[in-house]
């Protein structure tokens, strides 16, 4: 469904050198699978993410969505084609004074769909999906960060994108929040046969949801590998950033300086991004 070929996405910096986010990535994802791509802060994996709709327009490459190179697209096709590709923000994004179903109504219109009827049909598909239907006419500011992610998911069905991208969906919600956020991603996946990509450092997200992962350091794809060997414990990644991803997590010494517990995760992440 997606392939990315040799994607480059530099930035000007003024009075500086310009900085590469995303550097000669090459990545294939499969029609109806759900990619992860983890990485510390920094490492170039959201605007990768924002390559793939062109909201971030890469330097260089081809972005090939379902056949089509959305680089070689005209502004009015690219509209067209974006509509075809959901985005899920990390910080929910919503209009706080629109109610549930008008936010999830402005991606409707956004994307042209001029019938008020239609857009009432698809506004109470898309919250149902996600059964925050009884919040309809709820504002934001009264919902839970669960329920507000949930919004946001139900606005990026509304279009009935065949893509659904998910930049760090999960990172501002408590771990039974988080859980049910997933299973909806998950649902949506398995009932729907949308292509979902997530992007996050949440090695707990990878395991539970992804079907492939990609590991990201320094703008570039260092590592890949099936997510179900994750859950072999057998299974080492080869790369140093990738075996710390994959660990069992945070270890303090307390009875260790904290500069050099810094100095020791820096090498261990190659390059300190920890």
């Amino acid at each position: 469904m997606i392939s990315l070929r040799h994607l480059s996405t530099t930035f000007a910096a003024r009075g500086k050198d310009p900085i590469t986010a995303v550097d000669d990535v090459s990545l294939e994802i499969a029609r109806g699978s759900i990619q992860g791509i983890i990485g510390f802060s920094g490492a170039g994996k959201s605007t990768l993410l924002r390559n793939i709709n062109l909201l971030e327009r890469p330097t260089t490459g081809e972005v090939i969505i379902d056949g089509v190179d959305l680089m070689k697209l005209s502004t009015e096709d690219l509209r067209q084609s974006r509509h075809q590709i959901g985005m899920i923000f990390q910080g929910f994004n919503l209009v706080n004074n629109l109610t549930v179903a008008q936010n999830v109504e402005l991606s409707l219109k956004f994307a042209g769909v001029s019938s008020a009827n239609e857009r009432r049909a698809r506004v109470a598909e898309a919250l149902e999906i996600v059964d925050i239907s009884d919040k309809a006419t709820v504002y934001p500011a009264k919902l839970s960060g669960g329920q507000q992610q949930r919004v946001a998911i139900a606005r990026a069905l509304a279009t009935r994108p065949r893509v659904l991208l998910c930049d760090e969906p999960t990172s501002a919600l408590d771990p039974f929040t988080t859980a049910t956020v997933l299973q909806y991603l998950a649902d949506i996946n398995r009932e729907l046969g949308i292509t979902v990509v997530v992007v996050t450092h949440e090695m707990e997200v990878i395991k539970a949801l992804t079907d492939h992962v990609a590991v990201m350091e320094s703008g570039r794809i260092v590592e890949r590998f099936a997510a179900d060997r994750l859950h072999d414990k057998t299974f080492a990644p080869t790369t140093p950033i990738g075996r710390y991803l994959t660990s069992d997590g945070i270890h303090v010494d307390r009875g260790q300086h904290a500069a050099a517990v810094d100095a020791e995760a820096a090498e261990l992440a190659v390059g300190g991004r920890v």
